[in-house]
């Protein structure tokens, strides 16, 4: 093969690259708009998090400790973003869809199948508080059961 007959790579992908950011492009404010959500989602869990390790430890029970991820992309969905709870196998996900949804999923044994989903409209705030703290606690009593 030529190199008159070869496919410029690197030409060929910015091109796809610039058609699929124009695509997407009339997304990203509902999509900035997910991850302020998100972001002040996951700074309450967090903080509930710290609250809970240092209560489980004055307790006794140093060793309770559940990870939080970063706010991310979601795994699925490219037009949200996420953030995952965890310990061993429990997983919880909080999904923030730019259309205007949270989503609580699971909690759930990792290498099983996701849910329940609970899903609120972003204006319901006193629903999704409510919503987390038993999403949260159904989350750790089952992180927390051997």
């Amino acid at each position: 093969m030529s190199e008159s007959d070869s496919i410029d790579l690197k030409r060929h992908l910015a091109e796809v690259g610039r058609s699929l950011g124009e695509r997407e492009s009339a997304h990203r404010g509902d999509l900035e708009a997910a991850w302020k959500r998100a972001e002040s989602l996951h700074q309450a869990v967090s903080e509930g998090l710290d609250a809970f390790h240092a209560a489980a430890s004055e307790a006794g029970a140093p060793h309770l400790q559940i990870d939080l991820s970063p706010v991310r992309t979601d795994d699925k969905h490219l037009r949200s973003v996420e953030f995952d709870v965890e310990r061993g196998r429990a997983k919880a996900i909080v999904t923030v869809k730019s259309r205007g949804d949270v989503t609580l999923v699971g909690p759930f044994r990792k290498g099983k199948t996701e849910g329940p989903c609970k899903t609120f409209p972003f204006e319901a705030e006193r629903d999704i508080q409510t919503a987390l703290c038993g999403f949260l606690q159904e989350f750790l009593e089952e992180a927390a059961t051997p």
